[in-house]
């Protein structure tokens, strides 16, 4: 490996060699502590209602938070190799896990997305975002070469896509399936496929969300709901108006920490899917942009991380990173389109901040693999030296 290249990717906040990126792990931990914050803040009032504390919400929230540091821990130490190895069975398994559910998943708000295991709720959906992921970054590497041919390219691992959607559609959760096709899609392109199937690919993308949204009717409800929210306020529009009246109700600076009025019952999922929207009642837009911030550097860390393991031959890991930033950033940009009301309302939580474990835990997961692949990358920068 040339001098350029290890000078590149040696930045002021890391001089060690072997370690940890320190910019991404204080991104980690400053979503996780503003998400357990404003977990706490939009649940305060949740815990009467249930007959439970005040505190209820919290405590859940922090053993989601002790389980997916320790899995992050653990991840983080496995050789990524292990995972390129692993990609097929995990995704078999996923793929098993969607399919029961339609069997035997718990039906909630008229979707099956939950399978209920011991009386512990998890969704399987979360869990095959990050092994579509996974198994597509061995695809990337495996076909590296004939990338440039349609079938290769493209058609095989549309199959595989389309596999998902299909089980995803039927729960339904169109949400996840855009967010899979979408990661899938950007790391195809940084992968090498070429310019005009890349385009192909986008117009039957388009055709295809096109279809899906005009043959159902809760998706086209939707659709007109996001287009005026106003014109029905208390039924169709109800979620986001009031998701947009906190925001706006925080103006630049917020209420203050734990002032929101929208989390007392008038905003569903304050918790969860619409939590942004409390962050800009309570700390303003300013908090917005910080949520927006965190992500852009993850982004950045991600990519640069990617960057330097192709630079030492890693290609695996490359895909790797480049698949995990994309998935986590695309989802939370979602998030805060809907909560801002530029994109139509999608059941998809905000990364490391929402309420629930299947995503904390997924989520954390995905962290460790991007600091394997960062410290694993070091090391074989060392050894290059």
């Amino acid at each position: 490996m040339s001098s350029v290249a290890l000078q590149a990717r040696r930045t002021p906040t890391q001089s060690n060699s072997i370690g940890v990126d320190s910019v991404l792990l204080g991104v980690f931990i400053s979503l996780l502590m503003l998400g357990l914050v404003m977990v706490f803040s939009s649940t305060i009032a949740l815990g009467d209602l249930d007959l439970q504390t005040n505190t209820s919400y919290l405590w859940r929230q922090l053993v989601h938070m002790a389980v997916g540091v320790s899995l992050t821990v653990v991840v983080a130490g496995i050789p990524v190799w292990v995972w390129q190895k692993l990609s097929v069975p995990l995704l078999l398994a996923c793929l098993l896990a969607l399919a029961l559910l339609l069997l035997i998943g718990v039906e909630v708000n008229g979707s099956r997305r939950r399978l209920s295991i011991a009386g512990i709720r998890m969704q399987p959906a979360e869990f095959a975002k990050l092994a579509m992921v996974i198994y597509a970054a061995g695809y990337l590497t495996r076909k590296q070469a004939e990338l440039h041919r349609f079938t290769q390219g493209i058609l095989n691992i549309g199959i595989v896509l389309a596999a998902f959607g299909v089980l995803l559609l039927l729960q339904p959760d169109f949400g996840s399936f855009v967010v899979i096709t979408v990661t899938v899609g950007l790391m195809m392109f940084l992968g090498g496929i070429r310019i005009s199937h890349t385009l192909l690919c986008l117009s039957l993308a388009a055709i295809v969300m096109f279809v899906l949204i005009s043959v159902s009717d809760y998706r086209m409800q939707r659709m007109m709901s996001f287009r005026d929210p106003w014109a029905d306020p208390f039924d169709s529009g109800f979620q986001l108006t009031q998701a947009l009246i906190a925001i706006g109700r925080g103006e630049i600076f917020g209420v203050g920490l734990g002032a929101s009025i929208q989390k007392l019952y008038y905003l569903p999922h304050a918790n969860n899917d619409f939590i942004l929207a409390v962050i800009g009642e309570e700390l303003g837009l300013l908090g917005i942009v910080l949520v927006i911030v965190l992500f852009a550097l993850l982004l950045h860390r991600a990519l640069v991380i990617s960057r330097a393991a192709e630079l030492v031959g890693r290609i695996y890991a490359s895909r790797l990173a480049q698949g995990i930033g994309f998935l986590l950033v695309f989802q939370a940009a979602i998030n805060i389109g809907v909560n801002l009301g530029v994109l139509p309302t999608k059941g998809l939580t905000l990364p490391f901040i929402s309420f629930g474990g299947s995503s904390m835990l997924v989520c954390c997961v995905a962290m460790g693999l991007l600091f394997a692949v960062d410290r694993q990358t070091r090391i074989r920068e060392v050894a290059a030296r």
